[in-house]
């Protein structure tokens, strides 16, 4: 027996037994398929959500694992911001013990550290250099005049957009959230280990520490989600208690993560629920047959289960990038239902007198062949983004592999099993299939011939020029539509308040510049203490740590000539156009020179401040900016997110080369840092990212397609339209300035995939049936009123499931529904146009025989 002959038998074997269990044992798959989903849907409850930095990364990025050991060094805490704007006059008593009263609550909430505001930070007055000590007044002391606190406040590069807006009416409060040393030590050792791993110098009992950290990290990460969740809620709540004569509104990476964690469970819930309505609705309108509504439907609703309770299980948690998956799941399960059932109608309408069951197997079984090919090909579109590099949309990607796989098998077990268990359809259907847009298109097509070409041409080059025009730049703040509170809260603290996100500029100083400057060298020129008293002794408090040790000589680090530097840096940076509110050691050496009478600082005068700075001030300006063990500086750096012509990678390398340029410093010794930084890192990956998964999934649907028909120029013409339509949507993109991004990279390999569908169905039908016409043009006319109508009709179904996307909050979501929509209308006139022109034009079938006429 030949290699081809065996293939033969073993595919009629199998499809003997899939025809003995689903045909003549209908109850046995409906009840093993109700234990299924029942099994399934107790492990949903597992089902997880997660917006955290990590689950919007690059893989393996190495700026995520400096990212954490800066937070480490330096103590970094993550934090929320309040902006509190009262209708009236800020600095008066009555509102300021408003303020207070709020600080309070704030504070009172479990995990919230500290509170930095203008009510608890020193208020300096006259005070000179030499008098700052812990006995400081604040603006809640009943001796502060309000008038000159507000100005000085103003005035201080400390306080000015972090703790108060340059026009004095919006007060910052920075709320600091504890660290959970769970969460530290899991995370740390998580990335220890990886380390290793990747350096291939883990052992075996590093790899099994490994998978126990992981699945410990896991597991708790639930928990330190749903804290937050509480704490941001707790916030919120507290906040709106206050509102009545106030503006408040609330950022933060923190509020983010959750804030997007509600958007996606929202669209998860309501736009699943939508689609299913549309569905209804959709099925109604075509078929009015309610068997017809109620079998889609259930199989939509069983492969969602599955799918959902296989997430749970297995821990996959979803993301911003794949909270549409089950929008998607419904879609191509009811795109496979809809075949089979256009199929059924489509041989009862020109079989009278076959058997129900007869017309069920035939078209279960014709349809089989072409609806597994367009699972395939859309399974390796979804697995093209596995290329991608990008940690979401890799998962997104195996998340909808598994789908589209689980979506093939319930439509081809549930629908022909329950449908084999119901009476035949007794309703007369007429043999004429034809449909008026259809049909118009073949007519269409017939008409213009050669000039087919032209017009897809005309539409490729308008999609190639927009192509030029696409851009990677993109801002949270525009994630948002206006009317929500997370923009509101951003736009204002970015305008009010210095900046929403922010990265870090690492400096290390070189070692030769680690002298003490000679003001030292005589003990007794320090006018302000008895020479031999030490006027480095310990009276600072409790908690000093990050590096300082005040039993060394940590103060001779702090010499005039560095903190000239410092300050020269920290004014190169303040002074980008793009750039916000800087924090670093450079604020407080502007602090100081005010203080000084504007005159330059000595290192006397700095030694008295190291010891004499108040602890409150230390803890927010000193400690997580210096590490003199290192000889390390950071300067945390806000962007203003809402600048229209904002560049981030532009800023990140101007700001990196400028220090290196001015500054005389070599590439190693400075580096940025920051989310900021992670989230660039993704951004600028999306257009090599871009190319590869669309060539990745042009060049495996080019393999199917070569597998399916055996023919080189067929998959050549079959590709064509499908490439046109992904040009397309990438063009508009680029037209219409829709930046790439996390979302939108995906459009491009879900519209092909999902697409090329039609291209598979109208290619088999097509080829099956020009052998009964001898014709291009008459097996086109036919193609068009049989399989066309199914291609139609699930198109529409698609489009409809991906516009209502269009009113999600997540503007990233209304735009891949919006493109995606329009894709799957390119797609599905190219299959109906161009594709039938292109077979008519280049035969790939062979000649035309005139003696074949049409039966």
């Amino acid at each position: 027996m030949s290699e081809t002959a065996a293939r033969t038998t073993i595919r009629q074997r199998l499809a003997r037994q899939y025809e003995k269990l689903v045909f003549d044992k209908p109850w046995l798959v409906i009840c093993a398929s109700a234990v299924i989903v029942a099994l399934f849907a107790w492990f949903a409850q597992d089902f997880r959500l997660d917006a955290s930095a990590d689950s919007l990364l690059l893989e393996n990025d190495p700026d995520w694992e400096y990212f954490r050991q800066v937070g480490n060094r330096f103590g970094v805490r993550e934090f929320v911001v309040v902006a509190y704007a009262p209708q009236g006059e800020l600095f008066t008593r009555p509102e300021l013990e408003k303020l207070q009263r709020l600080q309070e609550e704030l504070l009172a909430i479990n995990h919230i550290e500290r509170i930095d505001s203008i009510l608890n930070v020193p208020i300096f007055a006259d005070t000179p250099l030499t008098g700052i000590s812990e006995n400081y007044l604040t603006l809640l002391d009943e001796g502060v005049d309000l008038a000159s606190a507000r100005g000085e406040m103003i005035a201080n590069p400390i306080y000015r957009d972090a703790l108060i807006s340059p026009d004095g009416r919006v007060s910052g409060m920075q709320l600091s959230i504890a660290v959970d040393e769970t969460a530290r030590t899991l995370v740390d050792r998580r990335a220890e280990l990886r380390q290793l791993e990747a350096a291939r110098s883990l052992d075996a009992d590093g790899a099994a520490e490994l998978r126990e950290v992981e699945a410990a990290w896991a597991e708790y990460s639930i928990e330190t989600n749903s804290r937050q969740h509480e704490l941001i809620g707790a916030v919120r709540a507290t906040l709106q208690r206050y509102r009545d004569g106030a503006d408040i509104h609330l950022s933060g990476a923190p509020m983010i993560a959750d804030d997007l964690v509600s958007f996606v469970r929202g669209d998860l819930s309501s736009f699943s629920i939508a689609v299913l309505v549309l569905i209804v609705v959709a099925l109604g309108l075509i078929f009015r047959k309610l068997r017809f509504i109620a079998i889609p439907l259930l199989c939509c609703i069983a492969a969602a289960t599955i799918m959902v309770g296989t997430l749970g299980l297995m821990d996959w948690r979803v993301t911003v990038v794949s909270s549409n998956f089950v929008s998607l799941l419904l879609i191509i399960t009811i795109s496979l239902t809809v075949h089979l059932t256009v199929r059924y109608r489509e041989l009862r309408a020109t079989r009278h007198f076959s058997r129900h069951g007869k017309l069920l197997r035939h078209a279960v079984l014709s349809m089989f062949r072409p609806c597994l090919y367009t699972a395939l090909t859309t399974i390796v579109a979804f697995g093209s983004l596995i290329v991608s590099g990008i940690l979401p949309i890799i998962t997104f990607g195996w998340m909808m592999m598994m789908g589209v796989a689980t979506a093939l098998i319930v439509a081809f077990t549930l629908f022909p099993s329950i449908m084999s268990t119901l009476p035949a359809d007794r309703a007369r259907l007429s043999p004429d299939l034809r449909l008026n847009l259809t049909s118009a298109l073949a007519r269409l097509t017939d008409r213009l011939r050669g000039w087919t070409f032209v017009i897809y041409a005309l539409i490729l080059a308008v999609g190639v020029t927009g192509l030029t025009k696409l851009r990677v730049e993109n801002s949270f703040i525009d994630y948002f539509r206006d009317s929500t509170e997370i923009h509101q809260g951003m736009s204002l603290i970015d305008k009010q308040l210095g900046g929403t996100l922010f990265f870090d500029a690492i400096v290390t100083l070189p070692e030769d510049e680690v002298s003490f400057d000679d003001s030292f060298d005589d003990p007794f020129n320090d006018p302000f203490n008895d020479p031999f008293d030490n006027p480095f002794d310990n009276s600072l408090g409790d908690g000093f740590d990050s590096g300082f040790d005040e039993s060394s000589d940590d103060a001779y680090w702090f010499t005039a000539p560095r903190m000239a530097k410092v300050k020269a840096i920290h004014e190169y940076l303040d002074a980008d156009p793009y750039t916000g509110k800087v924090l670093s050691l450079g604020s407080v050496v502007q602090l100081a020179e005010q203080l000084n009478d504007n005159e330059p600082v000595d290192g006397l005068l700095w030694a008295v401040m190291y010891k004499r700075i108040p602890q409150t001030l230390r803890e927010a300006v000193l400690d997580p900016f210096v590490r003199i063990d290192d000889n390390e500086l950071r300067f945390n750096v806000r962007v203003r997110e809402s600048a229209p012509d904002l560049n981030r990678d532009e800023l990140l390398r101007r700001v990196e080369s400028g220090l290196e340029r001015e500054f005389g410093f070599a590439p190693e010794q400075v580096r940025m840092s920051g989310l900021l930084v992670l989230y660039n890192n993704v951004l600028q990956s999306l257009f090599h990212s871009q190319i590869l998964t669309l060539g990745v999934v042009m060049l495996a649907i080019m393999a199917m397609f070569l597998v399916l028909f055996r023919s080189w120029l067929i998959a050549v013409l079959c590709i064509i339209p499908n490439a046109i339509a992904a040009c397309l949507v990438l063009g508009t993109m680029g037209w219409l300035d829709i930046p790439l991004d996390i979302m939108t990279i995906t459009i491009a390999a879900v519209s092909v995939g999902i697409g090329v569908d039609n291209t598979i169905h109208y290619m088999h039908r097509f080829r099956r049936e020009f052998p009964r016409f001898g014709n291009y043009r008459k097996t086109m006319h036919f193609c068009h009123d049989s399989i066309g109508r199914a291609m139609y009709f699930t198109s529409m179904t698609i489009v409809a499931g991906f516009s209502i996307l269009v009113l999600s909050n997540f503007i990233p979501t209304g735009i891949f529904g919006l493109l995606t929509s329009m894709a799957m209308l390119v797609a599905l006139v190219g299959s109906l146009t161009l594709l039938p022109q292109l077979l008519a034009t280049f035969k790939p079938l062979g000649p035309e025989s005139p003696q074949c006429t049409s039966q």
